[in-house]
């Protein structure tokens, strides 16, 4: 029996198990199938308090072993299935292993959403992907197509011009819609081109990786056929929610709804993170989430709306 678990194992997840060990919760935590979250696939963070610049994943290293330090359990695993209509709440691991737990943080994200286009999940992991920094260097020399005009797709068109000299952003609105920094940083690069007011329509390959991109004026409706040995998807995020709408309350976009803090609609059950976050999205603000979520439900714990009998 554990007193809380964590799902999620990104900023939120584990600022939550490093405030809840040092309460003595002995927290567990469960990673997920994205240890680290989006941050992994981060190259340079500069907008950490206290850290000028940092590499993500060494940020993500940093938090996992100071969580680790302050007494929470850490373990790779996936949550798979979640029954928040009984108590203790009943869990169900990638391992067909039952967790049970009085409290419950779910700090399970969010994913980047898909074009969903034509050739989209045929070429999926054969040029096309979310993350440039993890397959950048795989593209020197070679054209490169990023969707999207958000913070995430400049850090991916910026990351990218450090291998290849040919990268173009596909981006469906006239302008930019990515930080001021991030846009004069993508702007001021001449390896960077950018195609407004288009999308990409379809994926075209070889039957082993991507080659074009069919980029289709959303004005006009012109089609151009665009070289692209890599294709990078830069459109957004999407919550990773969809176990617990059965039980919890969410918003239009699926993301979980809180009151007086960090609480769910389910008394015991507390979030954080993207989980919950449709506008800010900043991984400062999700750890800083994870703290509440730690503190209210350490408080949970410890207060006269915890049933011994739960």
């Amino acid at each position: 029996m554990e007193k809380l678990v964590i799902i999620g194992s990104g900023p939120a997840g584990l600022t939550a198990g490093l405030y809840a060990g040092r309460a003595l919760l002995s927290p567990l935590i469960l990673e997920g199938k994205e240890p680290g979250g989006q941050l992994m696939g981060t190259s340079f963070v500069e907008n950490w308090p206290g850290e000028i610049s940092i590499l993500g994943p060494t940020l993500m290293k940093n938090m996992r072993n100071q969580a680790l330090h302050c007494g929470a359990r850490i373990v790779s695993e996936e949550l798979v299935k979640a029954d928040l209509s009984v108590r203790p709440f009943v869990l169900t691991t990638s391992t067909q292993t039952l967790v049970k737990t009085h409290a419950l943080i779910i700090a399970t994200g969010a994913s980047f959403k898909r074009l969903n286009c034509k050739g989209e999940s045929d070429y999926w992991g054969k040029g096309v992907s979310t993350c440039a920094v993890c397959d950048g260097p795989l593209y020197r020399d070679k054209p490169v197509v990023i969707v999207g005009g958000g913070d995430s797709a400049m850090e991916n068109a910026s990351f990218l011009s450090n291998f290849t000299t040919n990268i173009t952003i596909v981006h469906l609105l006239p302008q930019l819609t990515a930080s001021p920094s991030m846009q004069q940083r993508v702007l001021s690069n001449p390896r960077i081109h950018i195609i407004y007011e288009s999308t990409v329509t379809e994926l075209e390959g070889d039957g082993k990786r991507v080659t074009h991109a069919v980029i289709t004026n959303q004005k006009t409706g012109e089609k151009t056929l665009l070289r692209a040995d890599g294709v990078f998807i830069s459109i957004g995020l999407s919550p990773n929610t969809g176990l617990f709408r059965e039980y919890l309350e969410t918003d239009p976009f699926g993301y979980l709804t809180l009151k007086n803090g960090t609480e769910t609609s389910v008394r015991g059950v507390f979030a954080a993170g993207d989980a919950v976050d449709n506008r800010y999205r900043q991984a400062i603000t999700s750890a800083g989430t994870g703290c509440s979520a730690s503190l209210d439900a350490e408080r949970y714990l410890h207060g006269p709306l915890f049933k011994k009998s739960d």
